[in-house]
């Protein structure tokens, strides 16, 4: 944390995991470095409820029913820490990330969760400092939570509100102009990895650093300066995205949209020397796209926390890809391509640098494609060879990471061996996104050409402004971010007559207020057509984005054969445009594999 400037720690609240303050010396250390502590959403008051909170003695944690003794719960950290600099998150949900116990309807969960923070207030005061308002007090409206806050929750002022994304990366709200007035200031909590459905991705770190970019970049512009918290499994296998998170939050012009790239290459050329950071970015970028069409947990196509009275343990078992062989041929040879690279250079790196470039280079390159391969190709080999860098990476230096890595994070079924994938069957794979070979224009798959013109939306002919391309975001690489009103244009040939279907697909953003997330598409002087991205949360559409890293929406249209121009215009903000197409033979669907 010293060595990444962080001054901050939530620590774990997982059954593993005991409170932190029962820890002898946990507390003093943490203050030697002048590290504040702090508590997640579900924790108020510095209180590890998974640990701490015993039902057998106190009963239930339920403040309708049983507010004696959560308050008097409350109070005993509150007495046991007095004098020394905390951070109370306020406010309350059920023991291990729940909706808050005892209310039901709307109107209870407002008055229930306002009574919460009203009493909070109050036994800060009285048990830790009687100027409350001068104590860092966050609340978070994750979740459910942010529906009871935007019902009319009263959060005071000299409270941080801390906006989460949708756990996968995406930011679900910024303050309003309003919010950003508030003498509490805002924050973010943002997810480096995560538990839970529609797939856990606890295993390797896969978030793409271009959109890491592209939200905390949004959440500075809108005031979200005061606190900034990475939820990550481990921080050594999070190292680079974490380093990114945080040198952006000293410096939010450390990185800009054209240099995310030379930022990656720049910490590796820190950790392995220049001559082999610069040999190993190419690979480096290349595994981040190839984890954004697909991260290695989700390459079961599965789903965790299903109905239980259909799936087994409430988690569905591998079975059919989106990928047809072709695509999963190139896929693999992708990867095999970058495992080349990595190890030719790895010939290279000092013996003293050999365990961190095995951890931050070989282990994610060599685990991710080895997946790939034990999915897509119904290998056994593959399975032993994640076992086998997994079992290098607890014994390495003499053992000194033991326990730290997992090849089967949860033991979800992904991860077993007999788990495999069948491919897609010729060119019809419903439900995914838009394939693009190197030229960037036309499409050639299984020995067919196919009528169809496609681009990635970097490639645009004009502007209207106010359009920014970002590096290492979407299957592209170079996703284009629009402000409200902005517009992006491409000319482009119909081969023939006939009807058409134009697929967009975009960054499976959030709406960065509390209305739409719309945008325009026209082809020449016709109507527009009108499309909207936003998804219930946790519903079928949203899972189907965040598990491809992208919204793929259609519109049907009829052409003329000749030139046209397809225009795609923002009607709201944060509207990320990732690749298009115009495909006349309307039944067919494509997975996205872009221009490199």
């Amino acid at each position: 944390m010293m060595r990444l400037r962080a001054n901050t720690l939530w620590p774990a609240m997982h059954d593993v995991s005991p409170g932190f303050f029962t820890v002898r010396g946990n507390k003093e250390m943490a203050d030697s470095f002048g590290i504040l502590i702090g508590t997640s959403h579900c924790e108020p008051l510095l209180r590890n409820n998974v640990a701490e909170w015993s039902a057998k003695e106190r009963g239930p944690y339920n403040y309708i029913t049983n507010r004696e003794q959560v308050q008097r719960y409350w109070t005993e950290r509150l007495e046991e820490v007095k004098g020394s600099e905390e951070l109370f998150t306020i406010g309350m949900r059920g023991i291990h990330d729940g909706s808050m116990e005892g209310v039901t309807t709307p109107e209870e969960k407002l008055q229930g969760l306002q009574q919460v923070i009203d009493d909070q207030r109050e036994l800060i005061r009285k048990h830790y400092s009687r100027d409350v308002a001068k104590v860092p007090q966050v609340f978070i409206p994750y979740k459910e939570v942010l529906e009871i806050y935007e019902s009319g929750l009263r959060v005071p002022d000299d409270v941080t509100l801390m906006w989460c994304d949708d756990n996968y990366g995406y930011l679900t709200r910024l303050p309003d102009e309003e919010q950003q007035r508030r003498s509490g200031g805002g924050g973010i909590y943002y997810h480096l990895s995560y538990w839970g459905r529609p797939h856990d991705y606890l295993w390797l770190t896969t978030t793409q650093p271009g959109l890491i970019f592209s939200e905390m970049r949004a959440a500075w512009d809108h005031h979200c300066r005061r606190l900034w918290i990475a939820n990550v499994h481990d921080p050594k296998v999070a190292a680079y995205d974490l380093e990114l998170f945080l040198d952006m939050a000293w410096d939010i012009d450390a990185v800009t949209p054209r240099t995310v790239e030379a930022h990656l290459e720049r910490w590796l050329s820190t950790q392995f020397g220049a001559e082999t950071g610069h040999a190993i970015a190419p690979a480096m970028r290349e595994l981040c796209r190839l984890n954004a069409i697909r991260r290695p947990e989700f390459m079961g196509w599965t789903q965790v926390e299903l109905d239980k009275r259909k799936y087994p343990g409430g988690k569905s078992v591998p079975s059919k890809t989106e990928l047809t062989r072709e695509e999963a041929l190139e896929r693999m040879d992708d990867f095999a391509r970058i495992e080349a690279i990595v190890d030719s250079c790895g010939k290279g790196v000092p013996e003293r640098l050999q365990d961190a470039y095995f951890a931050h280079v070989l282990y994610p390159i060599h685990a991710a494609a080895a997946m790939t391969r034990k999915m897509l190709s119904d290998s056994d080999l593959d399975y032993s060879e994640i076992q086998a860098l997994t079992e290098r990476y607890n014994t390495m230096n003499g053992g000194k990471w033991k326990g730290l890595m997992s090849a089967s994070p949860r033991n979800l079924p992904v991860f077993t061996p007999e788990a495999h994938t069948e491919c897609g069957e010729g060119l019809r794979v419903q439900g995914s996104g838009l394939r693009i070979q190197d030229s960037g224009l036309r499409i050639q798959d299984s020995g067919f050409k196919i009528q169809c013109v496609a681009r990635n939306a970097c490639d645009y002919d004009r502007s209207s402004g106010g359009c920014t391309v970002i590096d290492m975001l979407g299957h592209s690489m170079k996703a284009v971010a629009l402000t409200k009103g902005s517009v992006l244009s491409y000319d482009f040939d119909s081969p023939e007559e006939g009807d058409a279907v134009v697929r967009i697909a975009m960054i499976p953003t959030q709406p960065s207020d509390r209305g739409d997330l719309r945008y325009e598409v026209r082809i020449d002087d016709g109507a527009p057509t009108i499309i909207s991205l936003k998804e219930p949360y946790r519903s079928e559409g949203w899972k189907r984005n965040v598990l491809r890293c992208q919204a793929l929406k259609e519109t049907l249209l009829r052409l003329t054969k000749g030139r046209h121009t397809l225009y795609i215009k923002a009607l709201d903000e944060h509207i990320v445009v990732d690749q298009w197409m115009v495909d006349f033979e309307r039944e067919r669907a494509f997975y996205v594999i872009p221009a490199r």
